[in-house]
C-alpha cells in the first residue's frame, strides 16, 4: 500500500504500536555498519571541484543539526471512562541564528508539552515553541545557551536548485541522532500537502534517504548550505507496526519559504500565507482551473468577493503567464495578505481581468487543491 507520510517518529509510552504522527509505539533499529565510500565513489556533485565533499559537508554542517524530542499528552477513551496518555515524538532541526533559534518543521513540535534538544556533541537544552506556520510546516523553537555553543547554517536560494544537483540530509531516522545520506535532486517545483491540508509550492524531490526522525534536519547542497527542511516520504514500504520507510522518494520544504516564514516567526511570534480561497482542479490545462462543483469558490473568502466562478481559469497573476496550477499555487505563495493582485481569467472563451486582495489562509483548508 502506498503512502505519503510525514517523517517524524512517534511513540506511545508503554505502548508496542509504532506510528507516524497519529499515536504509536518504540521501535528498534538494527545499525549496521558499511565502509565509507572513497572520494573517487561519491556523486560527481561532491568531488568536481564544484563543491565539498560528504565527509566535508558533514564536518561543516553536523554542529548546526540537533536532535529534538517532544511530550504531548493524548486523551484516550477506556473502559473506565476518559484520561490521557503520554507519547513521545523525535525529528530533527536547523540551528538558525546565535541568539538559540532553531528551525524545524510544525508536525515534529505540534502539540508538545516538552521539546528537548540535543545537540551533535550530546548536550541537551530545554526548548519553548516560538511559533509556527501549519500551512507550510514550519516551526521555530527556541534554546537558552550561549552563543558560543550555537553553529548556525547558512540557508541557501532554493530557487537555484537544479534537477540532478548532488544533496545530502542529515537527521534522525529511526531514532539514529546525527545520521548523513546522500543522493541527488529528483524534481523541483513539487507541491505537497500541510498538516492542514494547504498545498506547499515548489517542494524539493529527492532520492537521498530520509525515514522517520529525519523531519526537520536539513537538506544539504554541495555547499553544504541549506536548500530545504525534509518533510515527508512517498513510500510502499511498510512495516507490520505501520511505519513507512524510504523509498526513493522524498520532499523537502524550500529553504527560500523557510527562512522567510522563520523570520516572521521570530519577528512577530507567527506567521502569515496569502489565501484565494478556491479548489482547483489540476487536471485541465492551460492555466489554473478552479474546479466546477458549487463549493469550488469558498463562500465569504477573497475569490468570492472578487467575483471569481467555478470554471474559471487563472492564465496570469499581475501579468506573470500561469501554466499550471502547480505555478499558480507557487506564485500566490510569494505575495502576502493584504496584497491586491490582477488576475487574467478565461470563462466560457472569454477573458477578462479582476483584482483580488489577498486574505490569511484559515487554520484549515476547505481542500486540498488550492491555495
Amino acid at each position: 500500500m502506498k503512502s505519503f507520510l510525514p517523517i517524524a517518529v512517534a511513540a506511545v509510552v508503554g505502548a508496542v504500536v509504532a506510528v507516524i504522527l497519529a499515536g504509536g509505539g518504540s521501535n528498534t533499529s538494527t545499525t549496521t555498519t558499511v565502509l565509507a565510500p572513497s572520494h573517487s565513489a561519491e556523486p560527481t556533485a561532491f568531488n568536481s571541484g564544484r563543491g565539498l565533499t560528504i565527509n566535508e559537508i558533514y564536518k561543516l554542517a553536523d554542529q548546526g543539526v540537533v536532535d529534538i524530542t517532544t511530550t504531548s499528552n493524548q486523551n484516550t477513551q477506556g473502559v473506565f471512562g476518559f484520561g490521557q496518555q503520554q507519547t513521545q515524538g523525535e525529528g530533527a532541526g536547523v540551528v538558525y541564528d546565535n541568539k538559540g533559534n532553531i528551525a524545524t518543521d510544525e508536525h515534529v513540535v505540534s502539540g508538545a508539552s516538552q521539546i528537548t534538544v540535543t545537540f551533535s556533541d550530546g548536550r541537551k537544552a530545554s526548548a519553548s515553541l516560538v511559533g509556527s506556520d501549519t500551512g507550510a510546516d514550519v516551526a521555530v523553537i527556541h534554546v537558552n545557551v550561549p552563543s558560543s555553543e550555537l553553529h548556525p547554517l547558512a540557508f541557501a536560494d532554493s530557487s537555484k536548485v537544479q534537477v540532478g544537483d548532488g544533496v545530502v540530509a542529515i537527521g534522525s531516522p529511526f531514532s539514529l541522532p546525527n545520521t548523513i545520506t546522500s543522493g541527488i535532486v529528483s524534481a523541483v517545483g513539487r507541491t505537497i500537502s500541510a498538516p492542514n491540508r494547504f498545498t506547499i509550492p515548489n517542494a524539493i524531490q529527492t532520492d537521498a534517504a530520509i525515514n522517520p526522525g529525519n523531519s526537520g534536519g536539513p537538506l544539504l547542497n554541495a555547499s553544504g548550505q541549506v536548500i530545504g527542511l525534509a518533510d515527508q516520504i512517498d513510500t510502499s514500504n511498510q512495516n507490520s507496526q505501520g511505519q513507512g520507510s524510504n523509498s526513493g522518494v522524498g520532499f523537502a520544504t524550500p529553504s527560500s519559504t523557510d527562512g522567510r516564514l522563520a523570520n516572521q516567526i521570530i519577528k512577530t511570534g507567527k506567521a502569515q500565507n496569502a489565501y484565494v480561497g478556491v479548489s482547483l482542479n489540476p487536471q485541465v490545462g492551460g492555466g489554473a482551473a478552479i474546479s466546477t462543483n458549487s463549493q469550488a469558490v469558498v463562500a465569504g473568502g477573497p475569490a468570492a468577493k472578487a467575483g471569481l466562478q467555478p470554471g474559471d481559469v487563472i492564465t496570469a497573476v499581475n501579468g506573470q503567464h500561469i501554466s499550471s496550477v502547480n505555478q499558480f499555487v507557487a506564485t500566490i505563495a510569494n505575495y502576502a495578505p493584504g496584497d491586491t493582485v490582477t488576475l487574467t481569467v478565461r470563462h466560457s472563451g472569454n477573458t477578462k481581468t479582476i483584482k483580488l486582495t489577498l486574505g490569511s489562509q484559515p487554520a484549515n483548508a476547505p481542500s486540498s487543491t488550492g491555495p
